[in-house]
């Protein structure tokens, strides 16, 4: 039986193989627990218990989608259809089942006790973070932003991870690790960096050089204190001894580290692939893990991202042969568009174009950044002359220019679409052409890629794309991989990180599969707290961090501010309708007939019969208002809710929409 340090039995204590005792699930005890013995009956109710709801005959309210037009799924539709007198209920965006949160206090980390708290990137790809206590110590590993789409979140720019828990405890934090470059790794330093009291960052020499040339746009950010390090390193950060070992990515100078806990390492991949040889890991890549391999790990996170994907991933050395030669033999131009973000691929492309003496023009500002961040870092210095300007194109021969370009998503504005749409100042498209496609089509953007095409093959250009010919590979291990590591680093429990909750539950299976217990698996979400005890007991709490996601909108960063967003969602779907009513108290009667502001909502050219009954709606209930008024006052606020029901009504059954509608009302 473990013993706390005062003797008494542990509350949490579960052994591994007890399957009756699930080492992650349970939890039992309050803010203070080193004096309850465990076979005290616990006075707090399990979470599954709290999460209970006493169950009602009311009637249930329907779904928010089903409350617009028709309802043949519905008996009786007289309590909601305005058309039958009822009632008009507002349209709310439909965010799944809610989650049972246990809002107690997060009890205060005692003893030995290591904790793991995933603050972001396990429910999402991006806004990567998480954090491990120890003692008076706190480690945050990564500080990234996920960019959002305009139908989820009009108007916001990205979301950071909420460090409300590392705000209250600033003052423990010794250091942030940055496992790679990438911006859903390193986005958000430069809006919270300060509010975590700016700690010392810990990184290798291309990331701090890529955080440091993006602070460079944020003068007013404090200045950082970057400390390098170099794979193989181990040192004393705080409480815990750190070793750091390279790991492959689809960026150079990544880093994997390993937390030398009471209890047994915490190993922490980052993103990650292996570079392999039809599925058997090179020996450089053996050799990356050789030290690791042999040590007690109790915990492993490791990437969860492309874990749909069975076998092994596309060895990016492949991708650099079958583009090589694609240059080689073209006949004309080269157009390659690929992420910016594949940094050591572009780095490929350029050196092979240098090495068969083509002239290379970068098109796109992030492109260029890179190419900066390259030569800082000594990955890659062009010789004098082989980069050109666009302006330039018509001086050389076409089949020594090979353009290298962002826009294989099909941004509208990006170098790629504006090519192909014709719109480009310099290049202009012909079927001597050959445009190559080196990146997959981002969930969602799978439209606008086709559109692309379509344009590019009306200019009857060659087109290669990742589906033709092997143009492109992920930067994250598939299935394969990611079995390996698991049995390579072969922890007692391991964490799914970096990815959806989907992708986490199929890492899980994939642990599983190894011969990992299902108990031993823990899949966090956003603000999870994971308490390592002993070698043998890891417990999530029922309790989470603060997780809500803080929003970068515009110049203003706060708390995702559902209301704002929900307001934005519904002016862009159905406009706005704003009515201008002036009345003269003292002859109690309108001065005018109302003025109607519309935006988004109808035409009002082929709407003056809406326009007109809106009127007379308005004209009733403001004289109606009005005859209730006693002396020169009228009750503004009655007013403007009674026109704003009425309005709602009349317009969600006349054009089956329910624009925000905003009442103003003028008394001289």
């Amino acid at each position: 039986m473990n013993t706390n340090n005062k003797g008494t039995p542990s509350p949490a204590t579960h052994k591994v193989g007890n399957k009756k005792n699930r080492p992650y699930k349970q939890y039992e005890g309050s803010r203070n627990t080193s004096t309850r013995s465990t076979s005290e009956k616990s006075t707090v109710p399990a979470p599954e218990k709290l999460a209970e709801k006493p169950k009602t005959t009311s009637t249930k309210r329907p779904h928010p989608q089903k409350q617009r037009g028709n309802y043949p799924h519905m008996k009786s539709k007289k309590h909601l259809h305005p058309a039958a007198g009822g009632k008009v209920q507002k349209r709310r965006p439909y965010h799944g089942k809610k989650k049972f949160v246990d809002k107690r206090p997060i009890p205060k980390i005692e003893g030995e006790t290591v904790r793991v708290i995933t603050l972001g990137g396990v429910e999402e790809v991006g806004r990567n973070m998480f954090a491990v206590e120890y003692k008076d110590s706190i480690w945050v590993f990564d500080a990234g932003f996920q960019f959002v789409s305009e139908a989820d979140a009009p108007g916001v720019d990205y979301t950071l991870p909420n460090i409300s828990y590392l705000e209250e405890h600033k003052d423990k934090i010794k250091g942030l690790i940055i496992t790679h470059g990438h911006l859903d790794h390193i986005g958000g330093i430069p809006f919270l960096i300060e509010r975590m009291g700016n700690p010392t960052i810990y990184t290798r020499n291309l990331t701090a050089i890529m955080i440091k040339k993006r602070m460079h746009e944020f003068p007013n950010a404090p200045k950082l204190d970057i400390h390098i390090v170099e794979p193989n390193d181990t040192m004393m950060i705080g409480d815990l001894e750190f070793y750091f070992f390279a790991v492959t990515h689809s960026i150079p100078d990544c880093i994997a580290t390993s937390i030398r806990t009471p209890h047994g390492n915490i190993v922490v991949t980052g993103d990650i692939k292996l570079e392999h040889e039809d599925g058997v890991p090179v020996p450089g890549e053996v050799e990356h893990w050789s030290q690791v391999t042999t040590e007690d790990n109790i915990m492993l996170l490791s990437d969860s991202t492309n874990c749909e994907n069975p076998g092994w991933s596309i060895p990016e050395p492949r991708i650099h042969e079958n583009v090589d030669e694609i240059i080689r033999n073209a006949q004309g131009r080269i157009m390659i568009a690929t992420f910016a973000s594949q940094f050591r691929r572009m780095i490929a492309f350029m050196k092979s174009a240098e090495s068969q003496g083509k002239k290379i023009i970068l098109e796109g500002r992030s492109i260029k950044t890179n190419l900066e961040i390259a030569k800082l870092a000594g990955k890659y210095t062009p010789a004098d002359g082989v980069i050109i300007q666009a302006g330039d194109i018509d001086k050389y021969p076409s089949d020594k220019i090979l353009i290298l370009c962002t826009g294989g998503q099909g941004e509208q504005f990006a170098a790629l679409p504006r090519m192909a749409r014709g719109d480009h100042k310099y290049v202009k498209l012909n079927n001597r052409d050959t445009v190559i496609l080196s990146s997959s089509v981002i969930p969602g953007n799978e439209i606008s890629v086709r559109n692309l095409m379509d344009m590019l093959y009306r200019n009857d250009v060659r087109l290669i794309s990742y589906k033709t010919s092997d143009v492109h590979s992920t930067g994250h291990g598939n299935q394969e991989e990611l079995k390996w590591i698991i049995n390579t680093v072969h922890p007692t429990f391991m964490v799914p990180a970096y990815g959806y909750h989907s992708m986490l539950k199929t890492h899980k299976r994939l642990a599983l599969e190894t011969g990992m217990d299902d108990e031993h698996v823990i899949v966090p979400d956003n603000g999870s707290i994971i308490e390592i005890t002993d070698r043998n007991t890891a417990t999530l709490l029922p309790m989470k961090a603060p997780s809500s996601p803080i929003m970068v909108d515009g110049f203003s960063i706060s708390d995702m501010q559902h209301t704002v967003i929900a307001d934005r969602q519904l002016l862009s779907s159905d406009g706005i309708f704003v009515t201008v009513v002036s009345i003269n108290v003292s002859k109690k009667a309108m001065q005018k007939s109302p003025d109607i502001i519309s935006r988004g909502f109808v035409y009002l050219r082929e709407s003056q019969d809406l326009l007109s009954q809106a009127r007379g709606i308005i004209k009733r209930v403001t004289e109606e208002e009005i005859k209730k008024s006693t002396g020169n006052r009228i009750d503004v606020e009655t007013l403007k809710k009674q026109i704003h029901k009425h309005l709602e009504r009349f317009l969600l059954r006349k054009t089956n929409k329910q624009p925000i509608i905003i009442p103003v009302i003028l008394v001289v």
